[in-house]
Formats: structure tokens, sequence, C-alpha cells
């Protein structure tokens, strides 16, 4: 039995309070999705603490936009934006041929959510293949560079709706079971979680850790997707289950914390929420964590599966 991490961070720390007194120089980071939302403040809190930041984002325009806010907002000249569409695999391809040296911290932040039904030009279900098979590519593509760096972080943002759905194997993409965009987008997030697990495993020896966080609930243009009705029912949901709605700069902290706290130096394999360790979902309640989105078995068979639908 581990020993579940906790540290002195809760729901209401911000991405900045994390990185007080924490020094990244000299290490570099890349942030997907990182022109909007908590993706801003992720890389916010990482530049302000020294690092040089990559905003892999869709949309260059707005990334270059970011990066000047976040140039003058914390004098670190070294923020860089290069474009990265995580739907589209020859986009990935280019951005981690184009990637050179190590690469200390990524964090796998971008996504998107309950979208109606898209499939990419392969036929992939859009949820899974933009929130895990872009990342899961990205991550894969950019293994050399974090193994150069000998202590290399990699960061998953989850989501507490991994507790909607497993990861269906007899038809992750939605080929003969009925689209329902919650249930792709939960089994999205635990594909997220279980990626932690099995990379955690297979790159334990190249010095690479990998975890997965639930950032919070936060209102973001993640929303994007989402009828205002079904916002409202969302919200009303939330609120009836008092849940504390986190402003981007408390959303950002569980990623900013397991990116650069030394808090969690060495820690693997692990699903954060609320800058601590979750413990198991009890049913009935919205926190912790699923044991199937821990499960060692489902994670290596998920790695397989994504290995394979990558090579086909």
């Amino acid at each position: 039995m581990t020993t579940r991490i906790t540290t002195p961070f809760s729901a209401t720390s911000t991405a900045a309070e994390i990185v007080q007194g924490v020094d990244l120089t000299g290490r570099r980071a890349v942030v997907t999705g990182a022109a909007s939302g908590i993706g801003v403040e992720t890389a916010r809190a990482l530049a302000a603490a020294g690092a040089e930041v990559t905003l892999a984002v869709r949309d260059t325009a707005a990334g270059d936009r970011t990066a000047a806010d976040l140039t003058e907002s914390t004098g670190n000249k070294e923020v860089h934006v290069a474009r990265l569409d995580l739907a589209d695999q020859d986009s990935v391809a280019a951005f981690t041929g184009a990637w050179d040296g190590p690469l200390h911290i990524l964090v796998n932040n971008a996504g998107i959510m309950a979208s109606p039904l898209m499939r990419t030009p392969q036929g992939w279900e859009m949820q899974f293949a933009t929130n895990h098979l872009g990342h899961f590519a990205l991550a894969r593509g950019l293994h050399g560079a974090l193994a150069a760096a000998g202590d290399a972080r990699v960061v998953s943002v989850s989501s507490t709706a991994h507790l909607r759905s497993p990861v269906v194997f007899e038809d992750i993409h939605f080929e003969r079971r009925e689209y329902e965009p919650w249930l792709a987008y939960g089994q999205s997030k635990t594909a997220n979680v279980l990626f932690a697990v099995e990379a955690s495993r297979r790159w334990a020896a190249d010095g690479i850790v990998v975890n997965a966080l639930m950032p919070g609930a936060i209102s973001t243009n993640l929303q994007r997707y989402i009828t205002e009705e079904d916002l409202v029912r969302l919200r009303a949901q939330l609120d009836a289950a008092e849940v504390f709605w986190k402003t981007p700069e408390q959303g950002a902290a569980t990623s900013v914390l397991l990116a650069a706290s030394p808090l969690v130096a060495g820690v693997a394999g692990r699903y954060f929420e609320d800058c601590n360790e979750a413990g198991p979902n009890q049913p009935g309640t919205r926190g912790g964590v699923a044991a199937y989105a821990l499960d060692p078995a489902a994670a290596q068979r998920l790695w397989e599966v994504s290995e394979q639908t990558l090579a086909a």
C-alpha cells in the first residue's frame, strides 16, 4: 500500500503560490492548449519561475498574443509559440520533429469537451483522438527529449468526468454504440489517467515521471461545444453538489504542482485533485479516482491499442 501524497496546498491555492520560491531557470517546458483557460495560467507560472516555455497551440495568432502577455507579466523573454493540432497526427509529428534538445516539463493540457460527434479523417472519435491519442503521440514523439532531461515530468490533465466512463475497448470510437458526448469525454479523460499509469511504468528507467490530475470546476472556453441550456443544467448540478468554482489561476495550481514543485519530486503514476493525491472515488460522490482509471492491466492494454491505432 503506497502512502497518499499530501501537500500544504489546497483547492484555493493558485499556480503563483505553488511556484513561490521555485527556480526553474534552465528548464524547458511545453504546455499544450496554452492560449486559453488554465493553459495560460500554467504557462504563466512556469515562466514566472524562470522556465523556457513553449506554448503549443492550434491558433498561433492567439498564441503570440498570449506569449506577449506572459513576457510582459513575468519579464521572461523565453516564451515561444509553436503550432500543434492534436487531432492531426501530421501536426503532432511536425512539432515533435522540430523539437531540439532536452525537455524537462510536458503539460498535456489541451482538450475538447462534450463535442457533437465528429471524426478525424482516420475515423477516430474526435474527443478520444484529441484528448488522448494526440497527447499520446506527442509524448512518445518527445520521449527522447524527455529522457535527455534526466528528471523530466509529464503532466496529464484529466477530469472528474473520468468517473462517467472507463475506456470501452470493445467500441472506443462509437462505431456500434450510440454516441453520447459526455460518455465520450469521460472515456478520453480516463485514458489520460491510464496513460500516466503506463508511461510511468515504461519510462521509469529514463527518469521520467508522469502524473494525472483533475484541475477543478473552472469556467473556460473548454465549454464551447456545450449549449447554454446544457451549461445552465450542468452549473445547477455542480452548485447543488456545492462544488467550489475555481478561478483559472486556482485551476492551474495542481498542474503546476505536478510540473514544478519539489514536494512531488519522484512521484509517478498518481492522480491528484486540489493539489493533493486523490483517494478512491466513493459511490455517489464527484471526487476521487475510479479504480478502473488506475488499473495497470487496462493501462497496458490502452498503450498497446493506442500504438496499433497510430500505426494503422
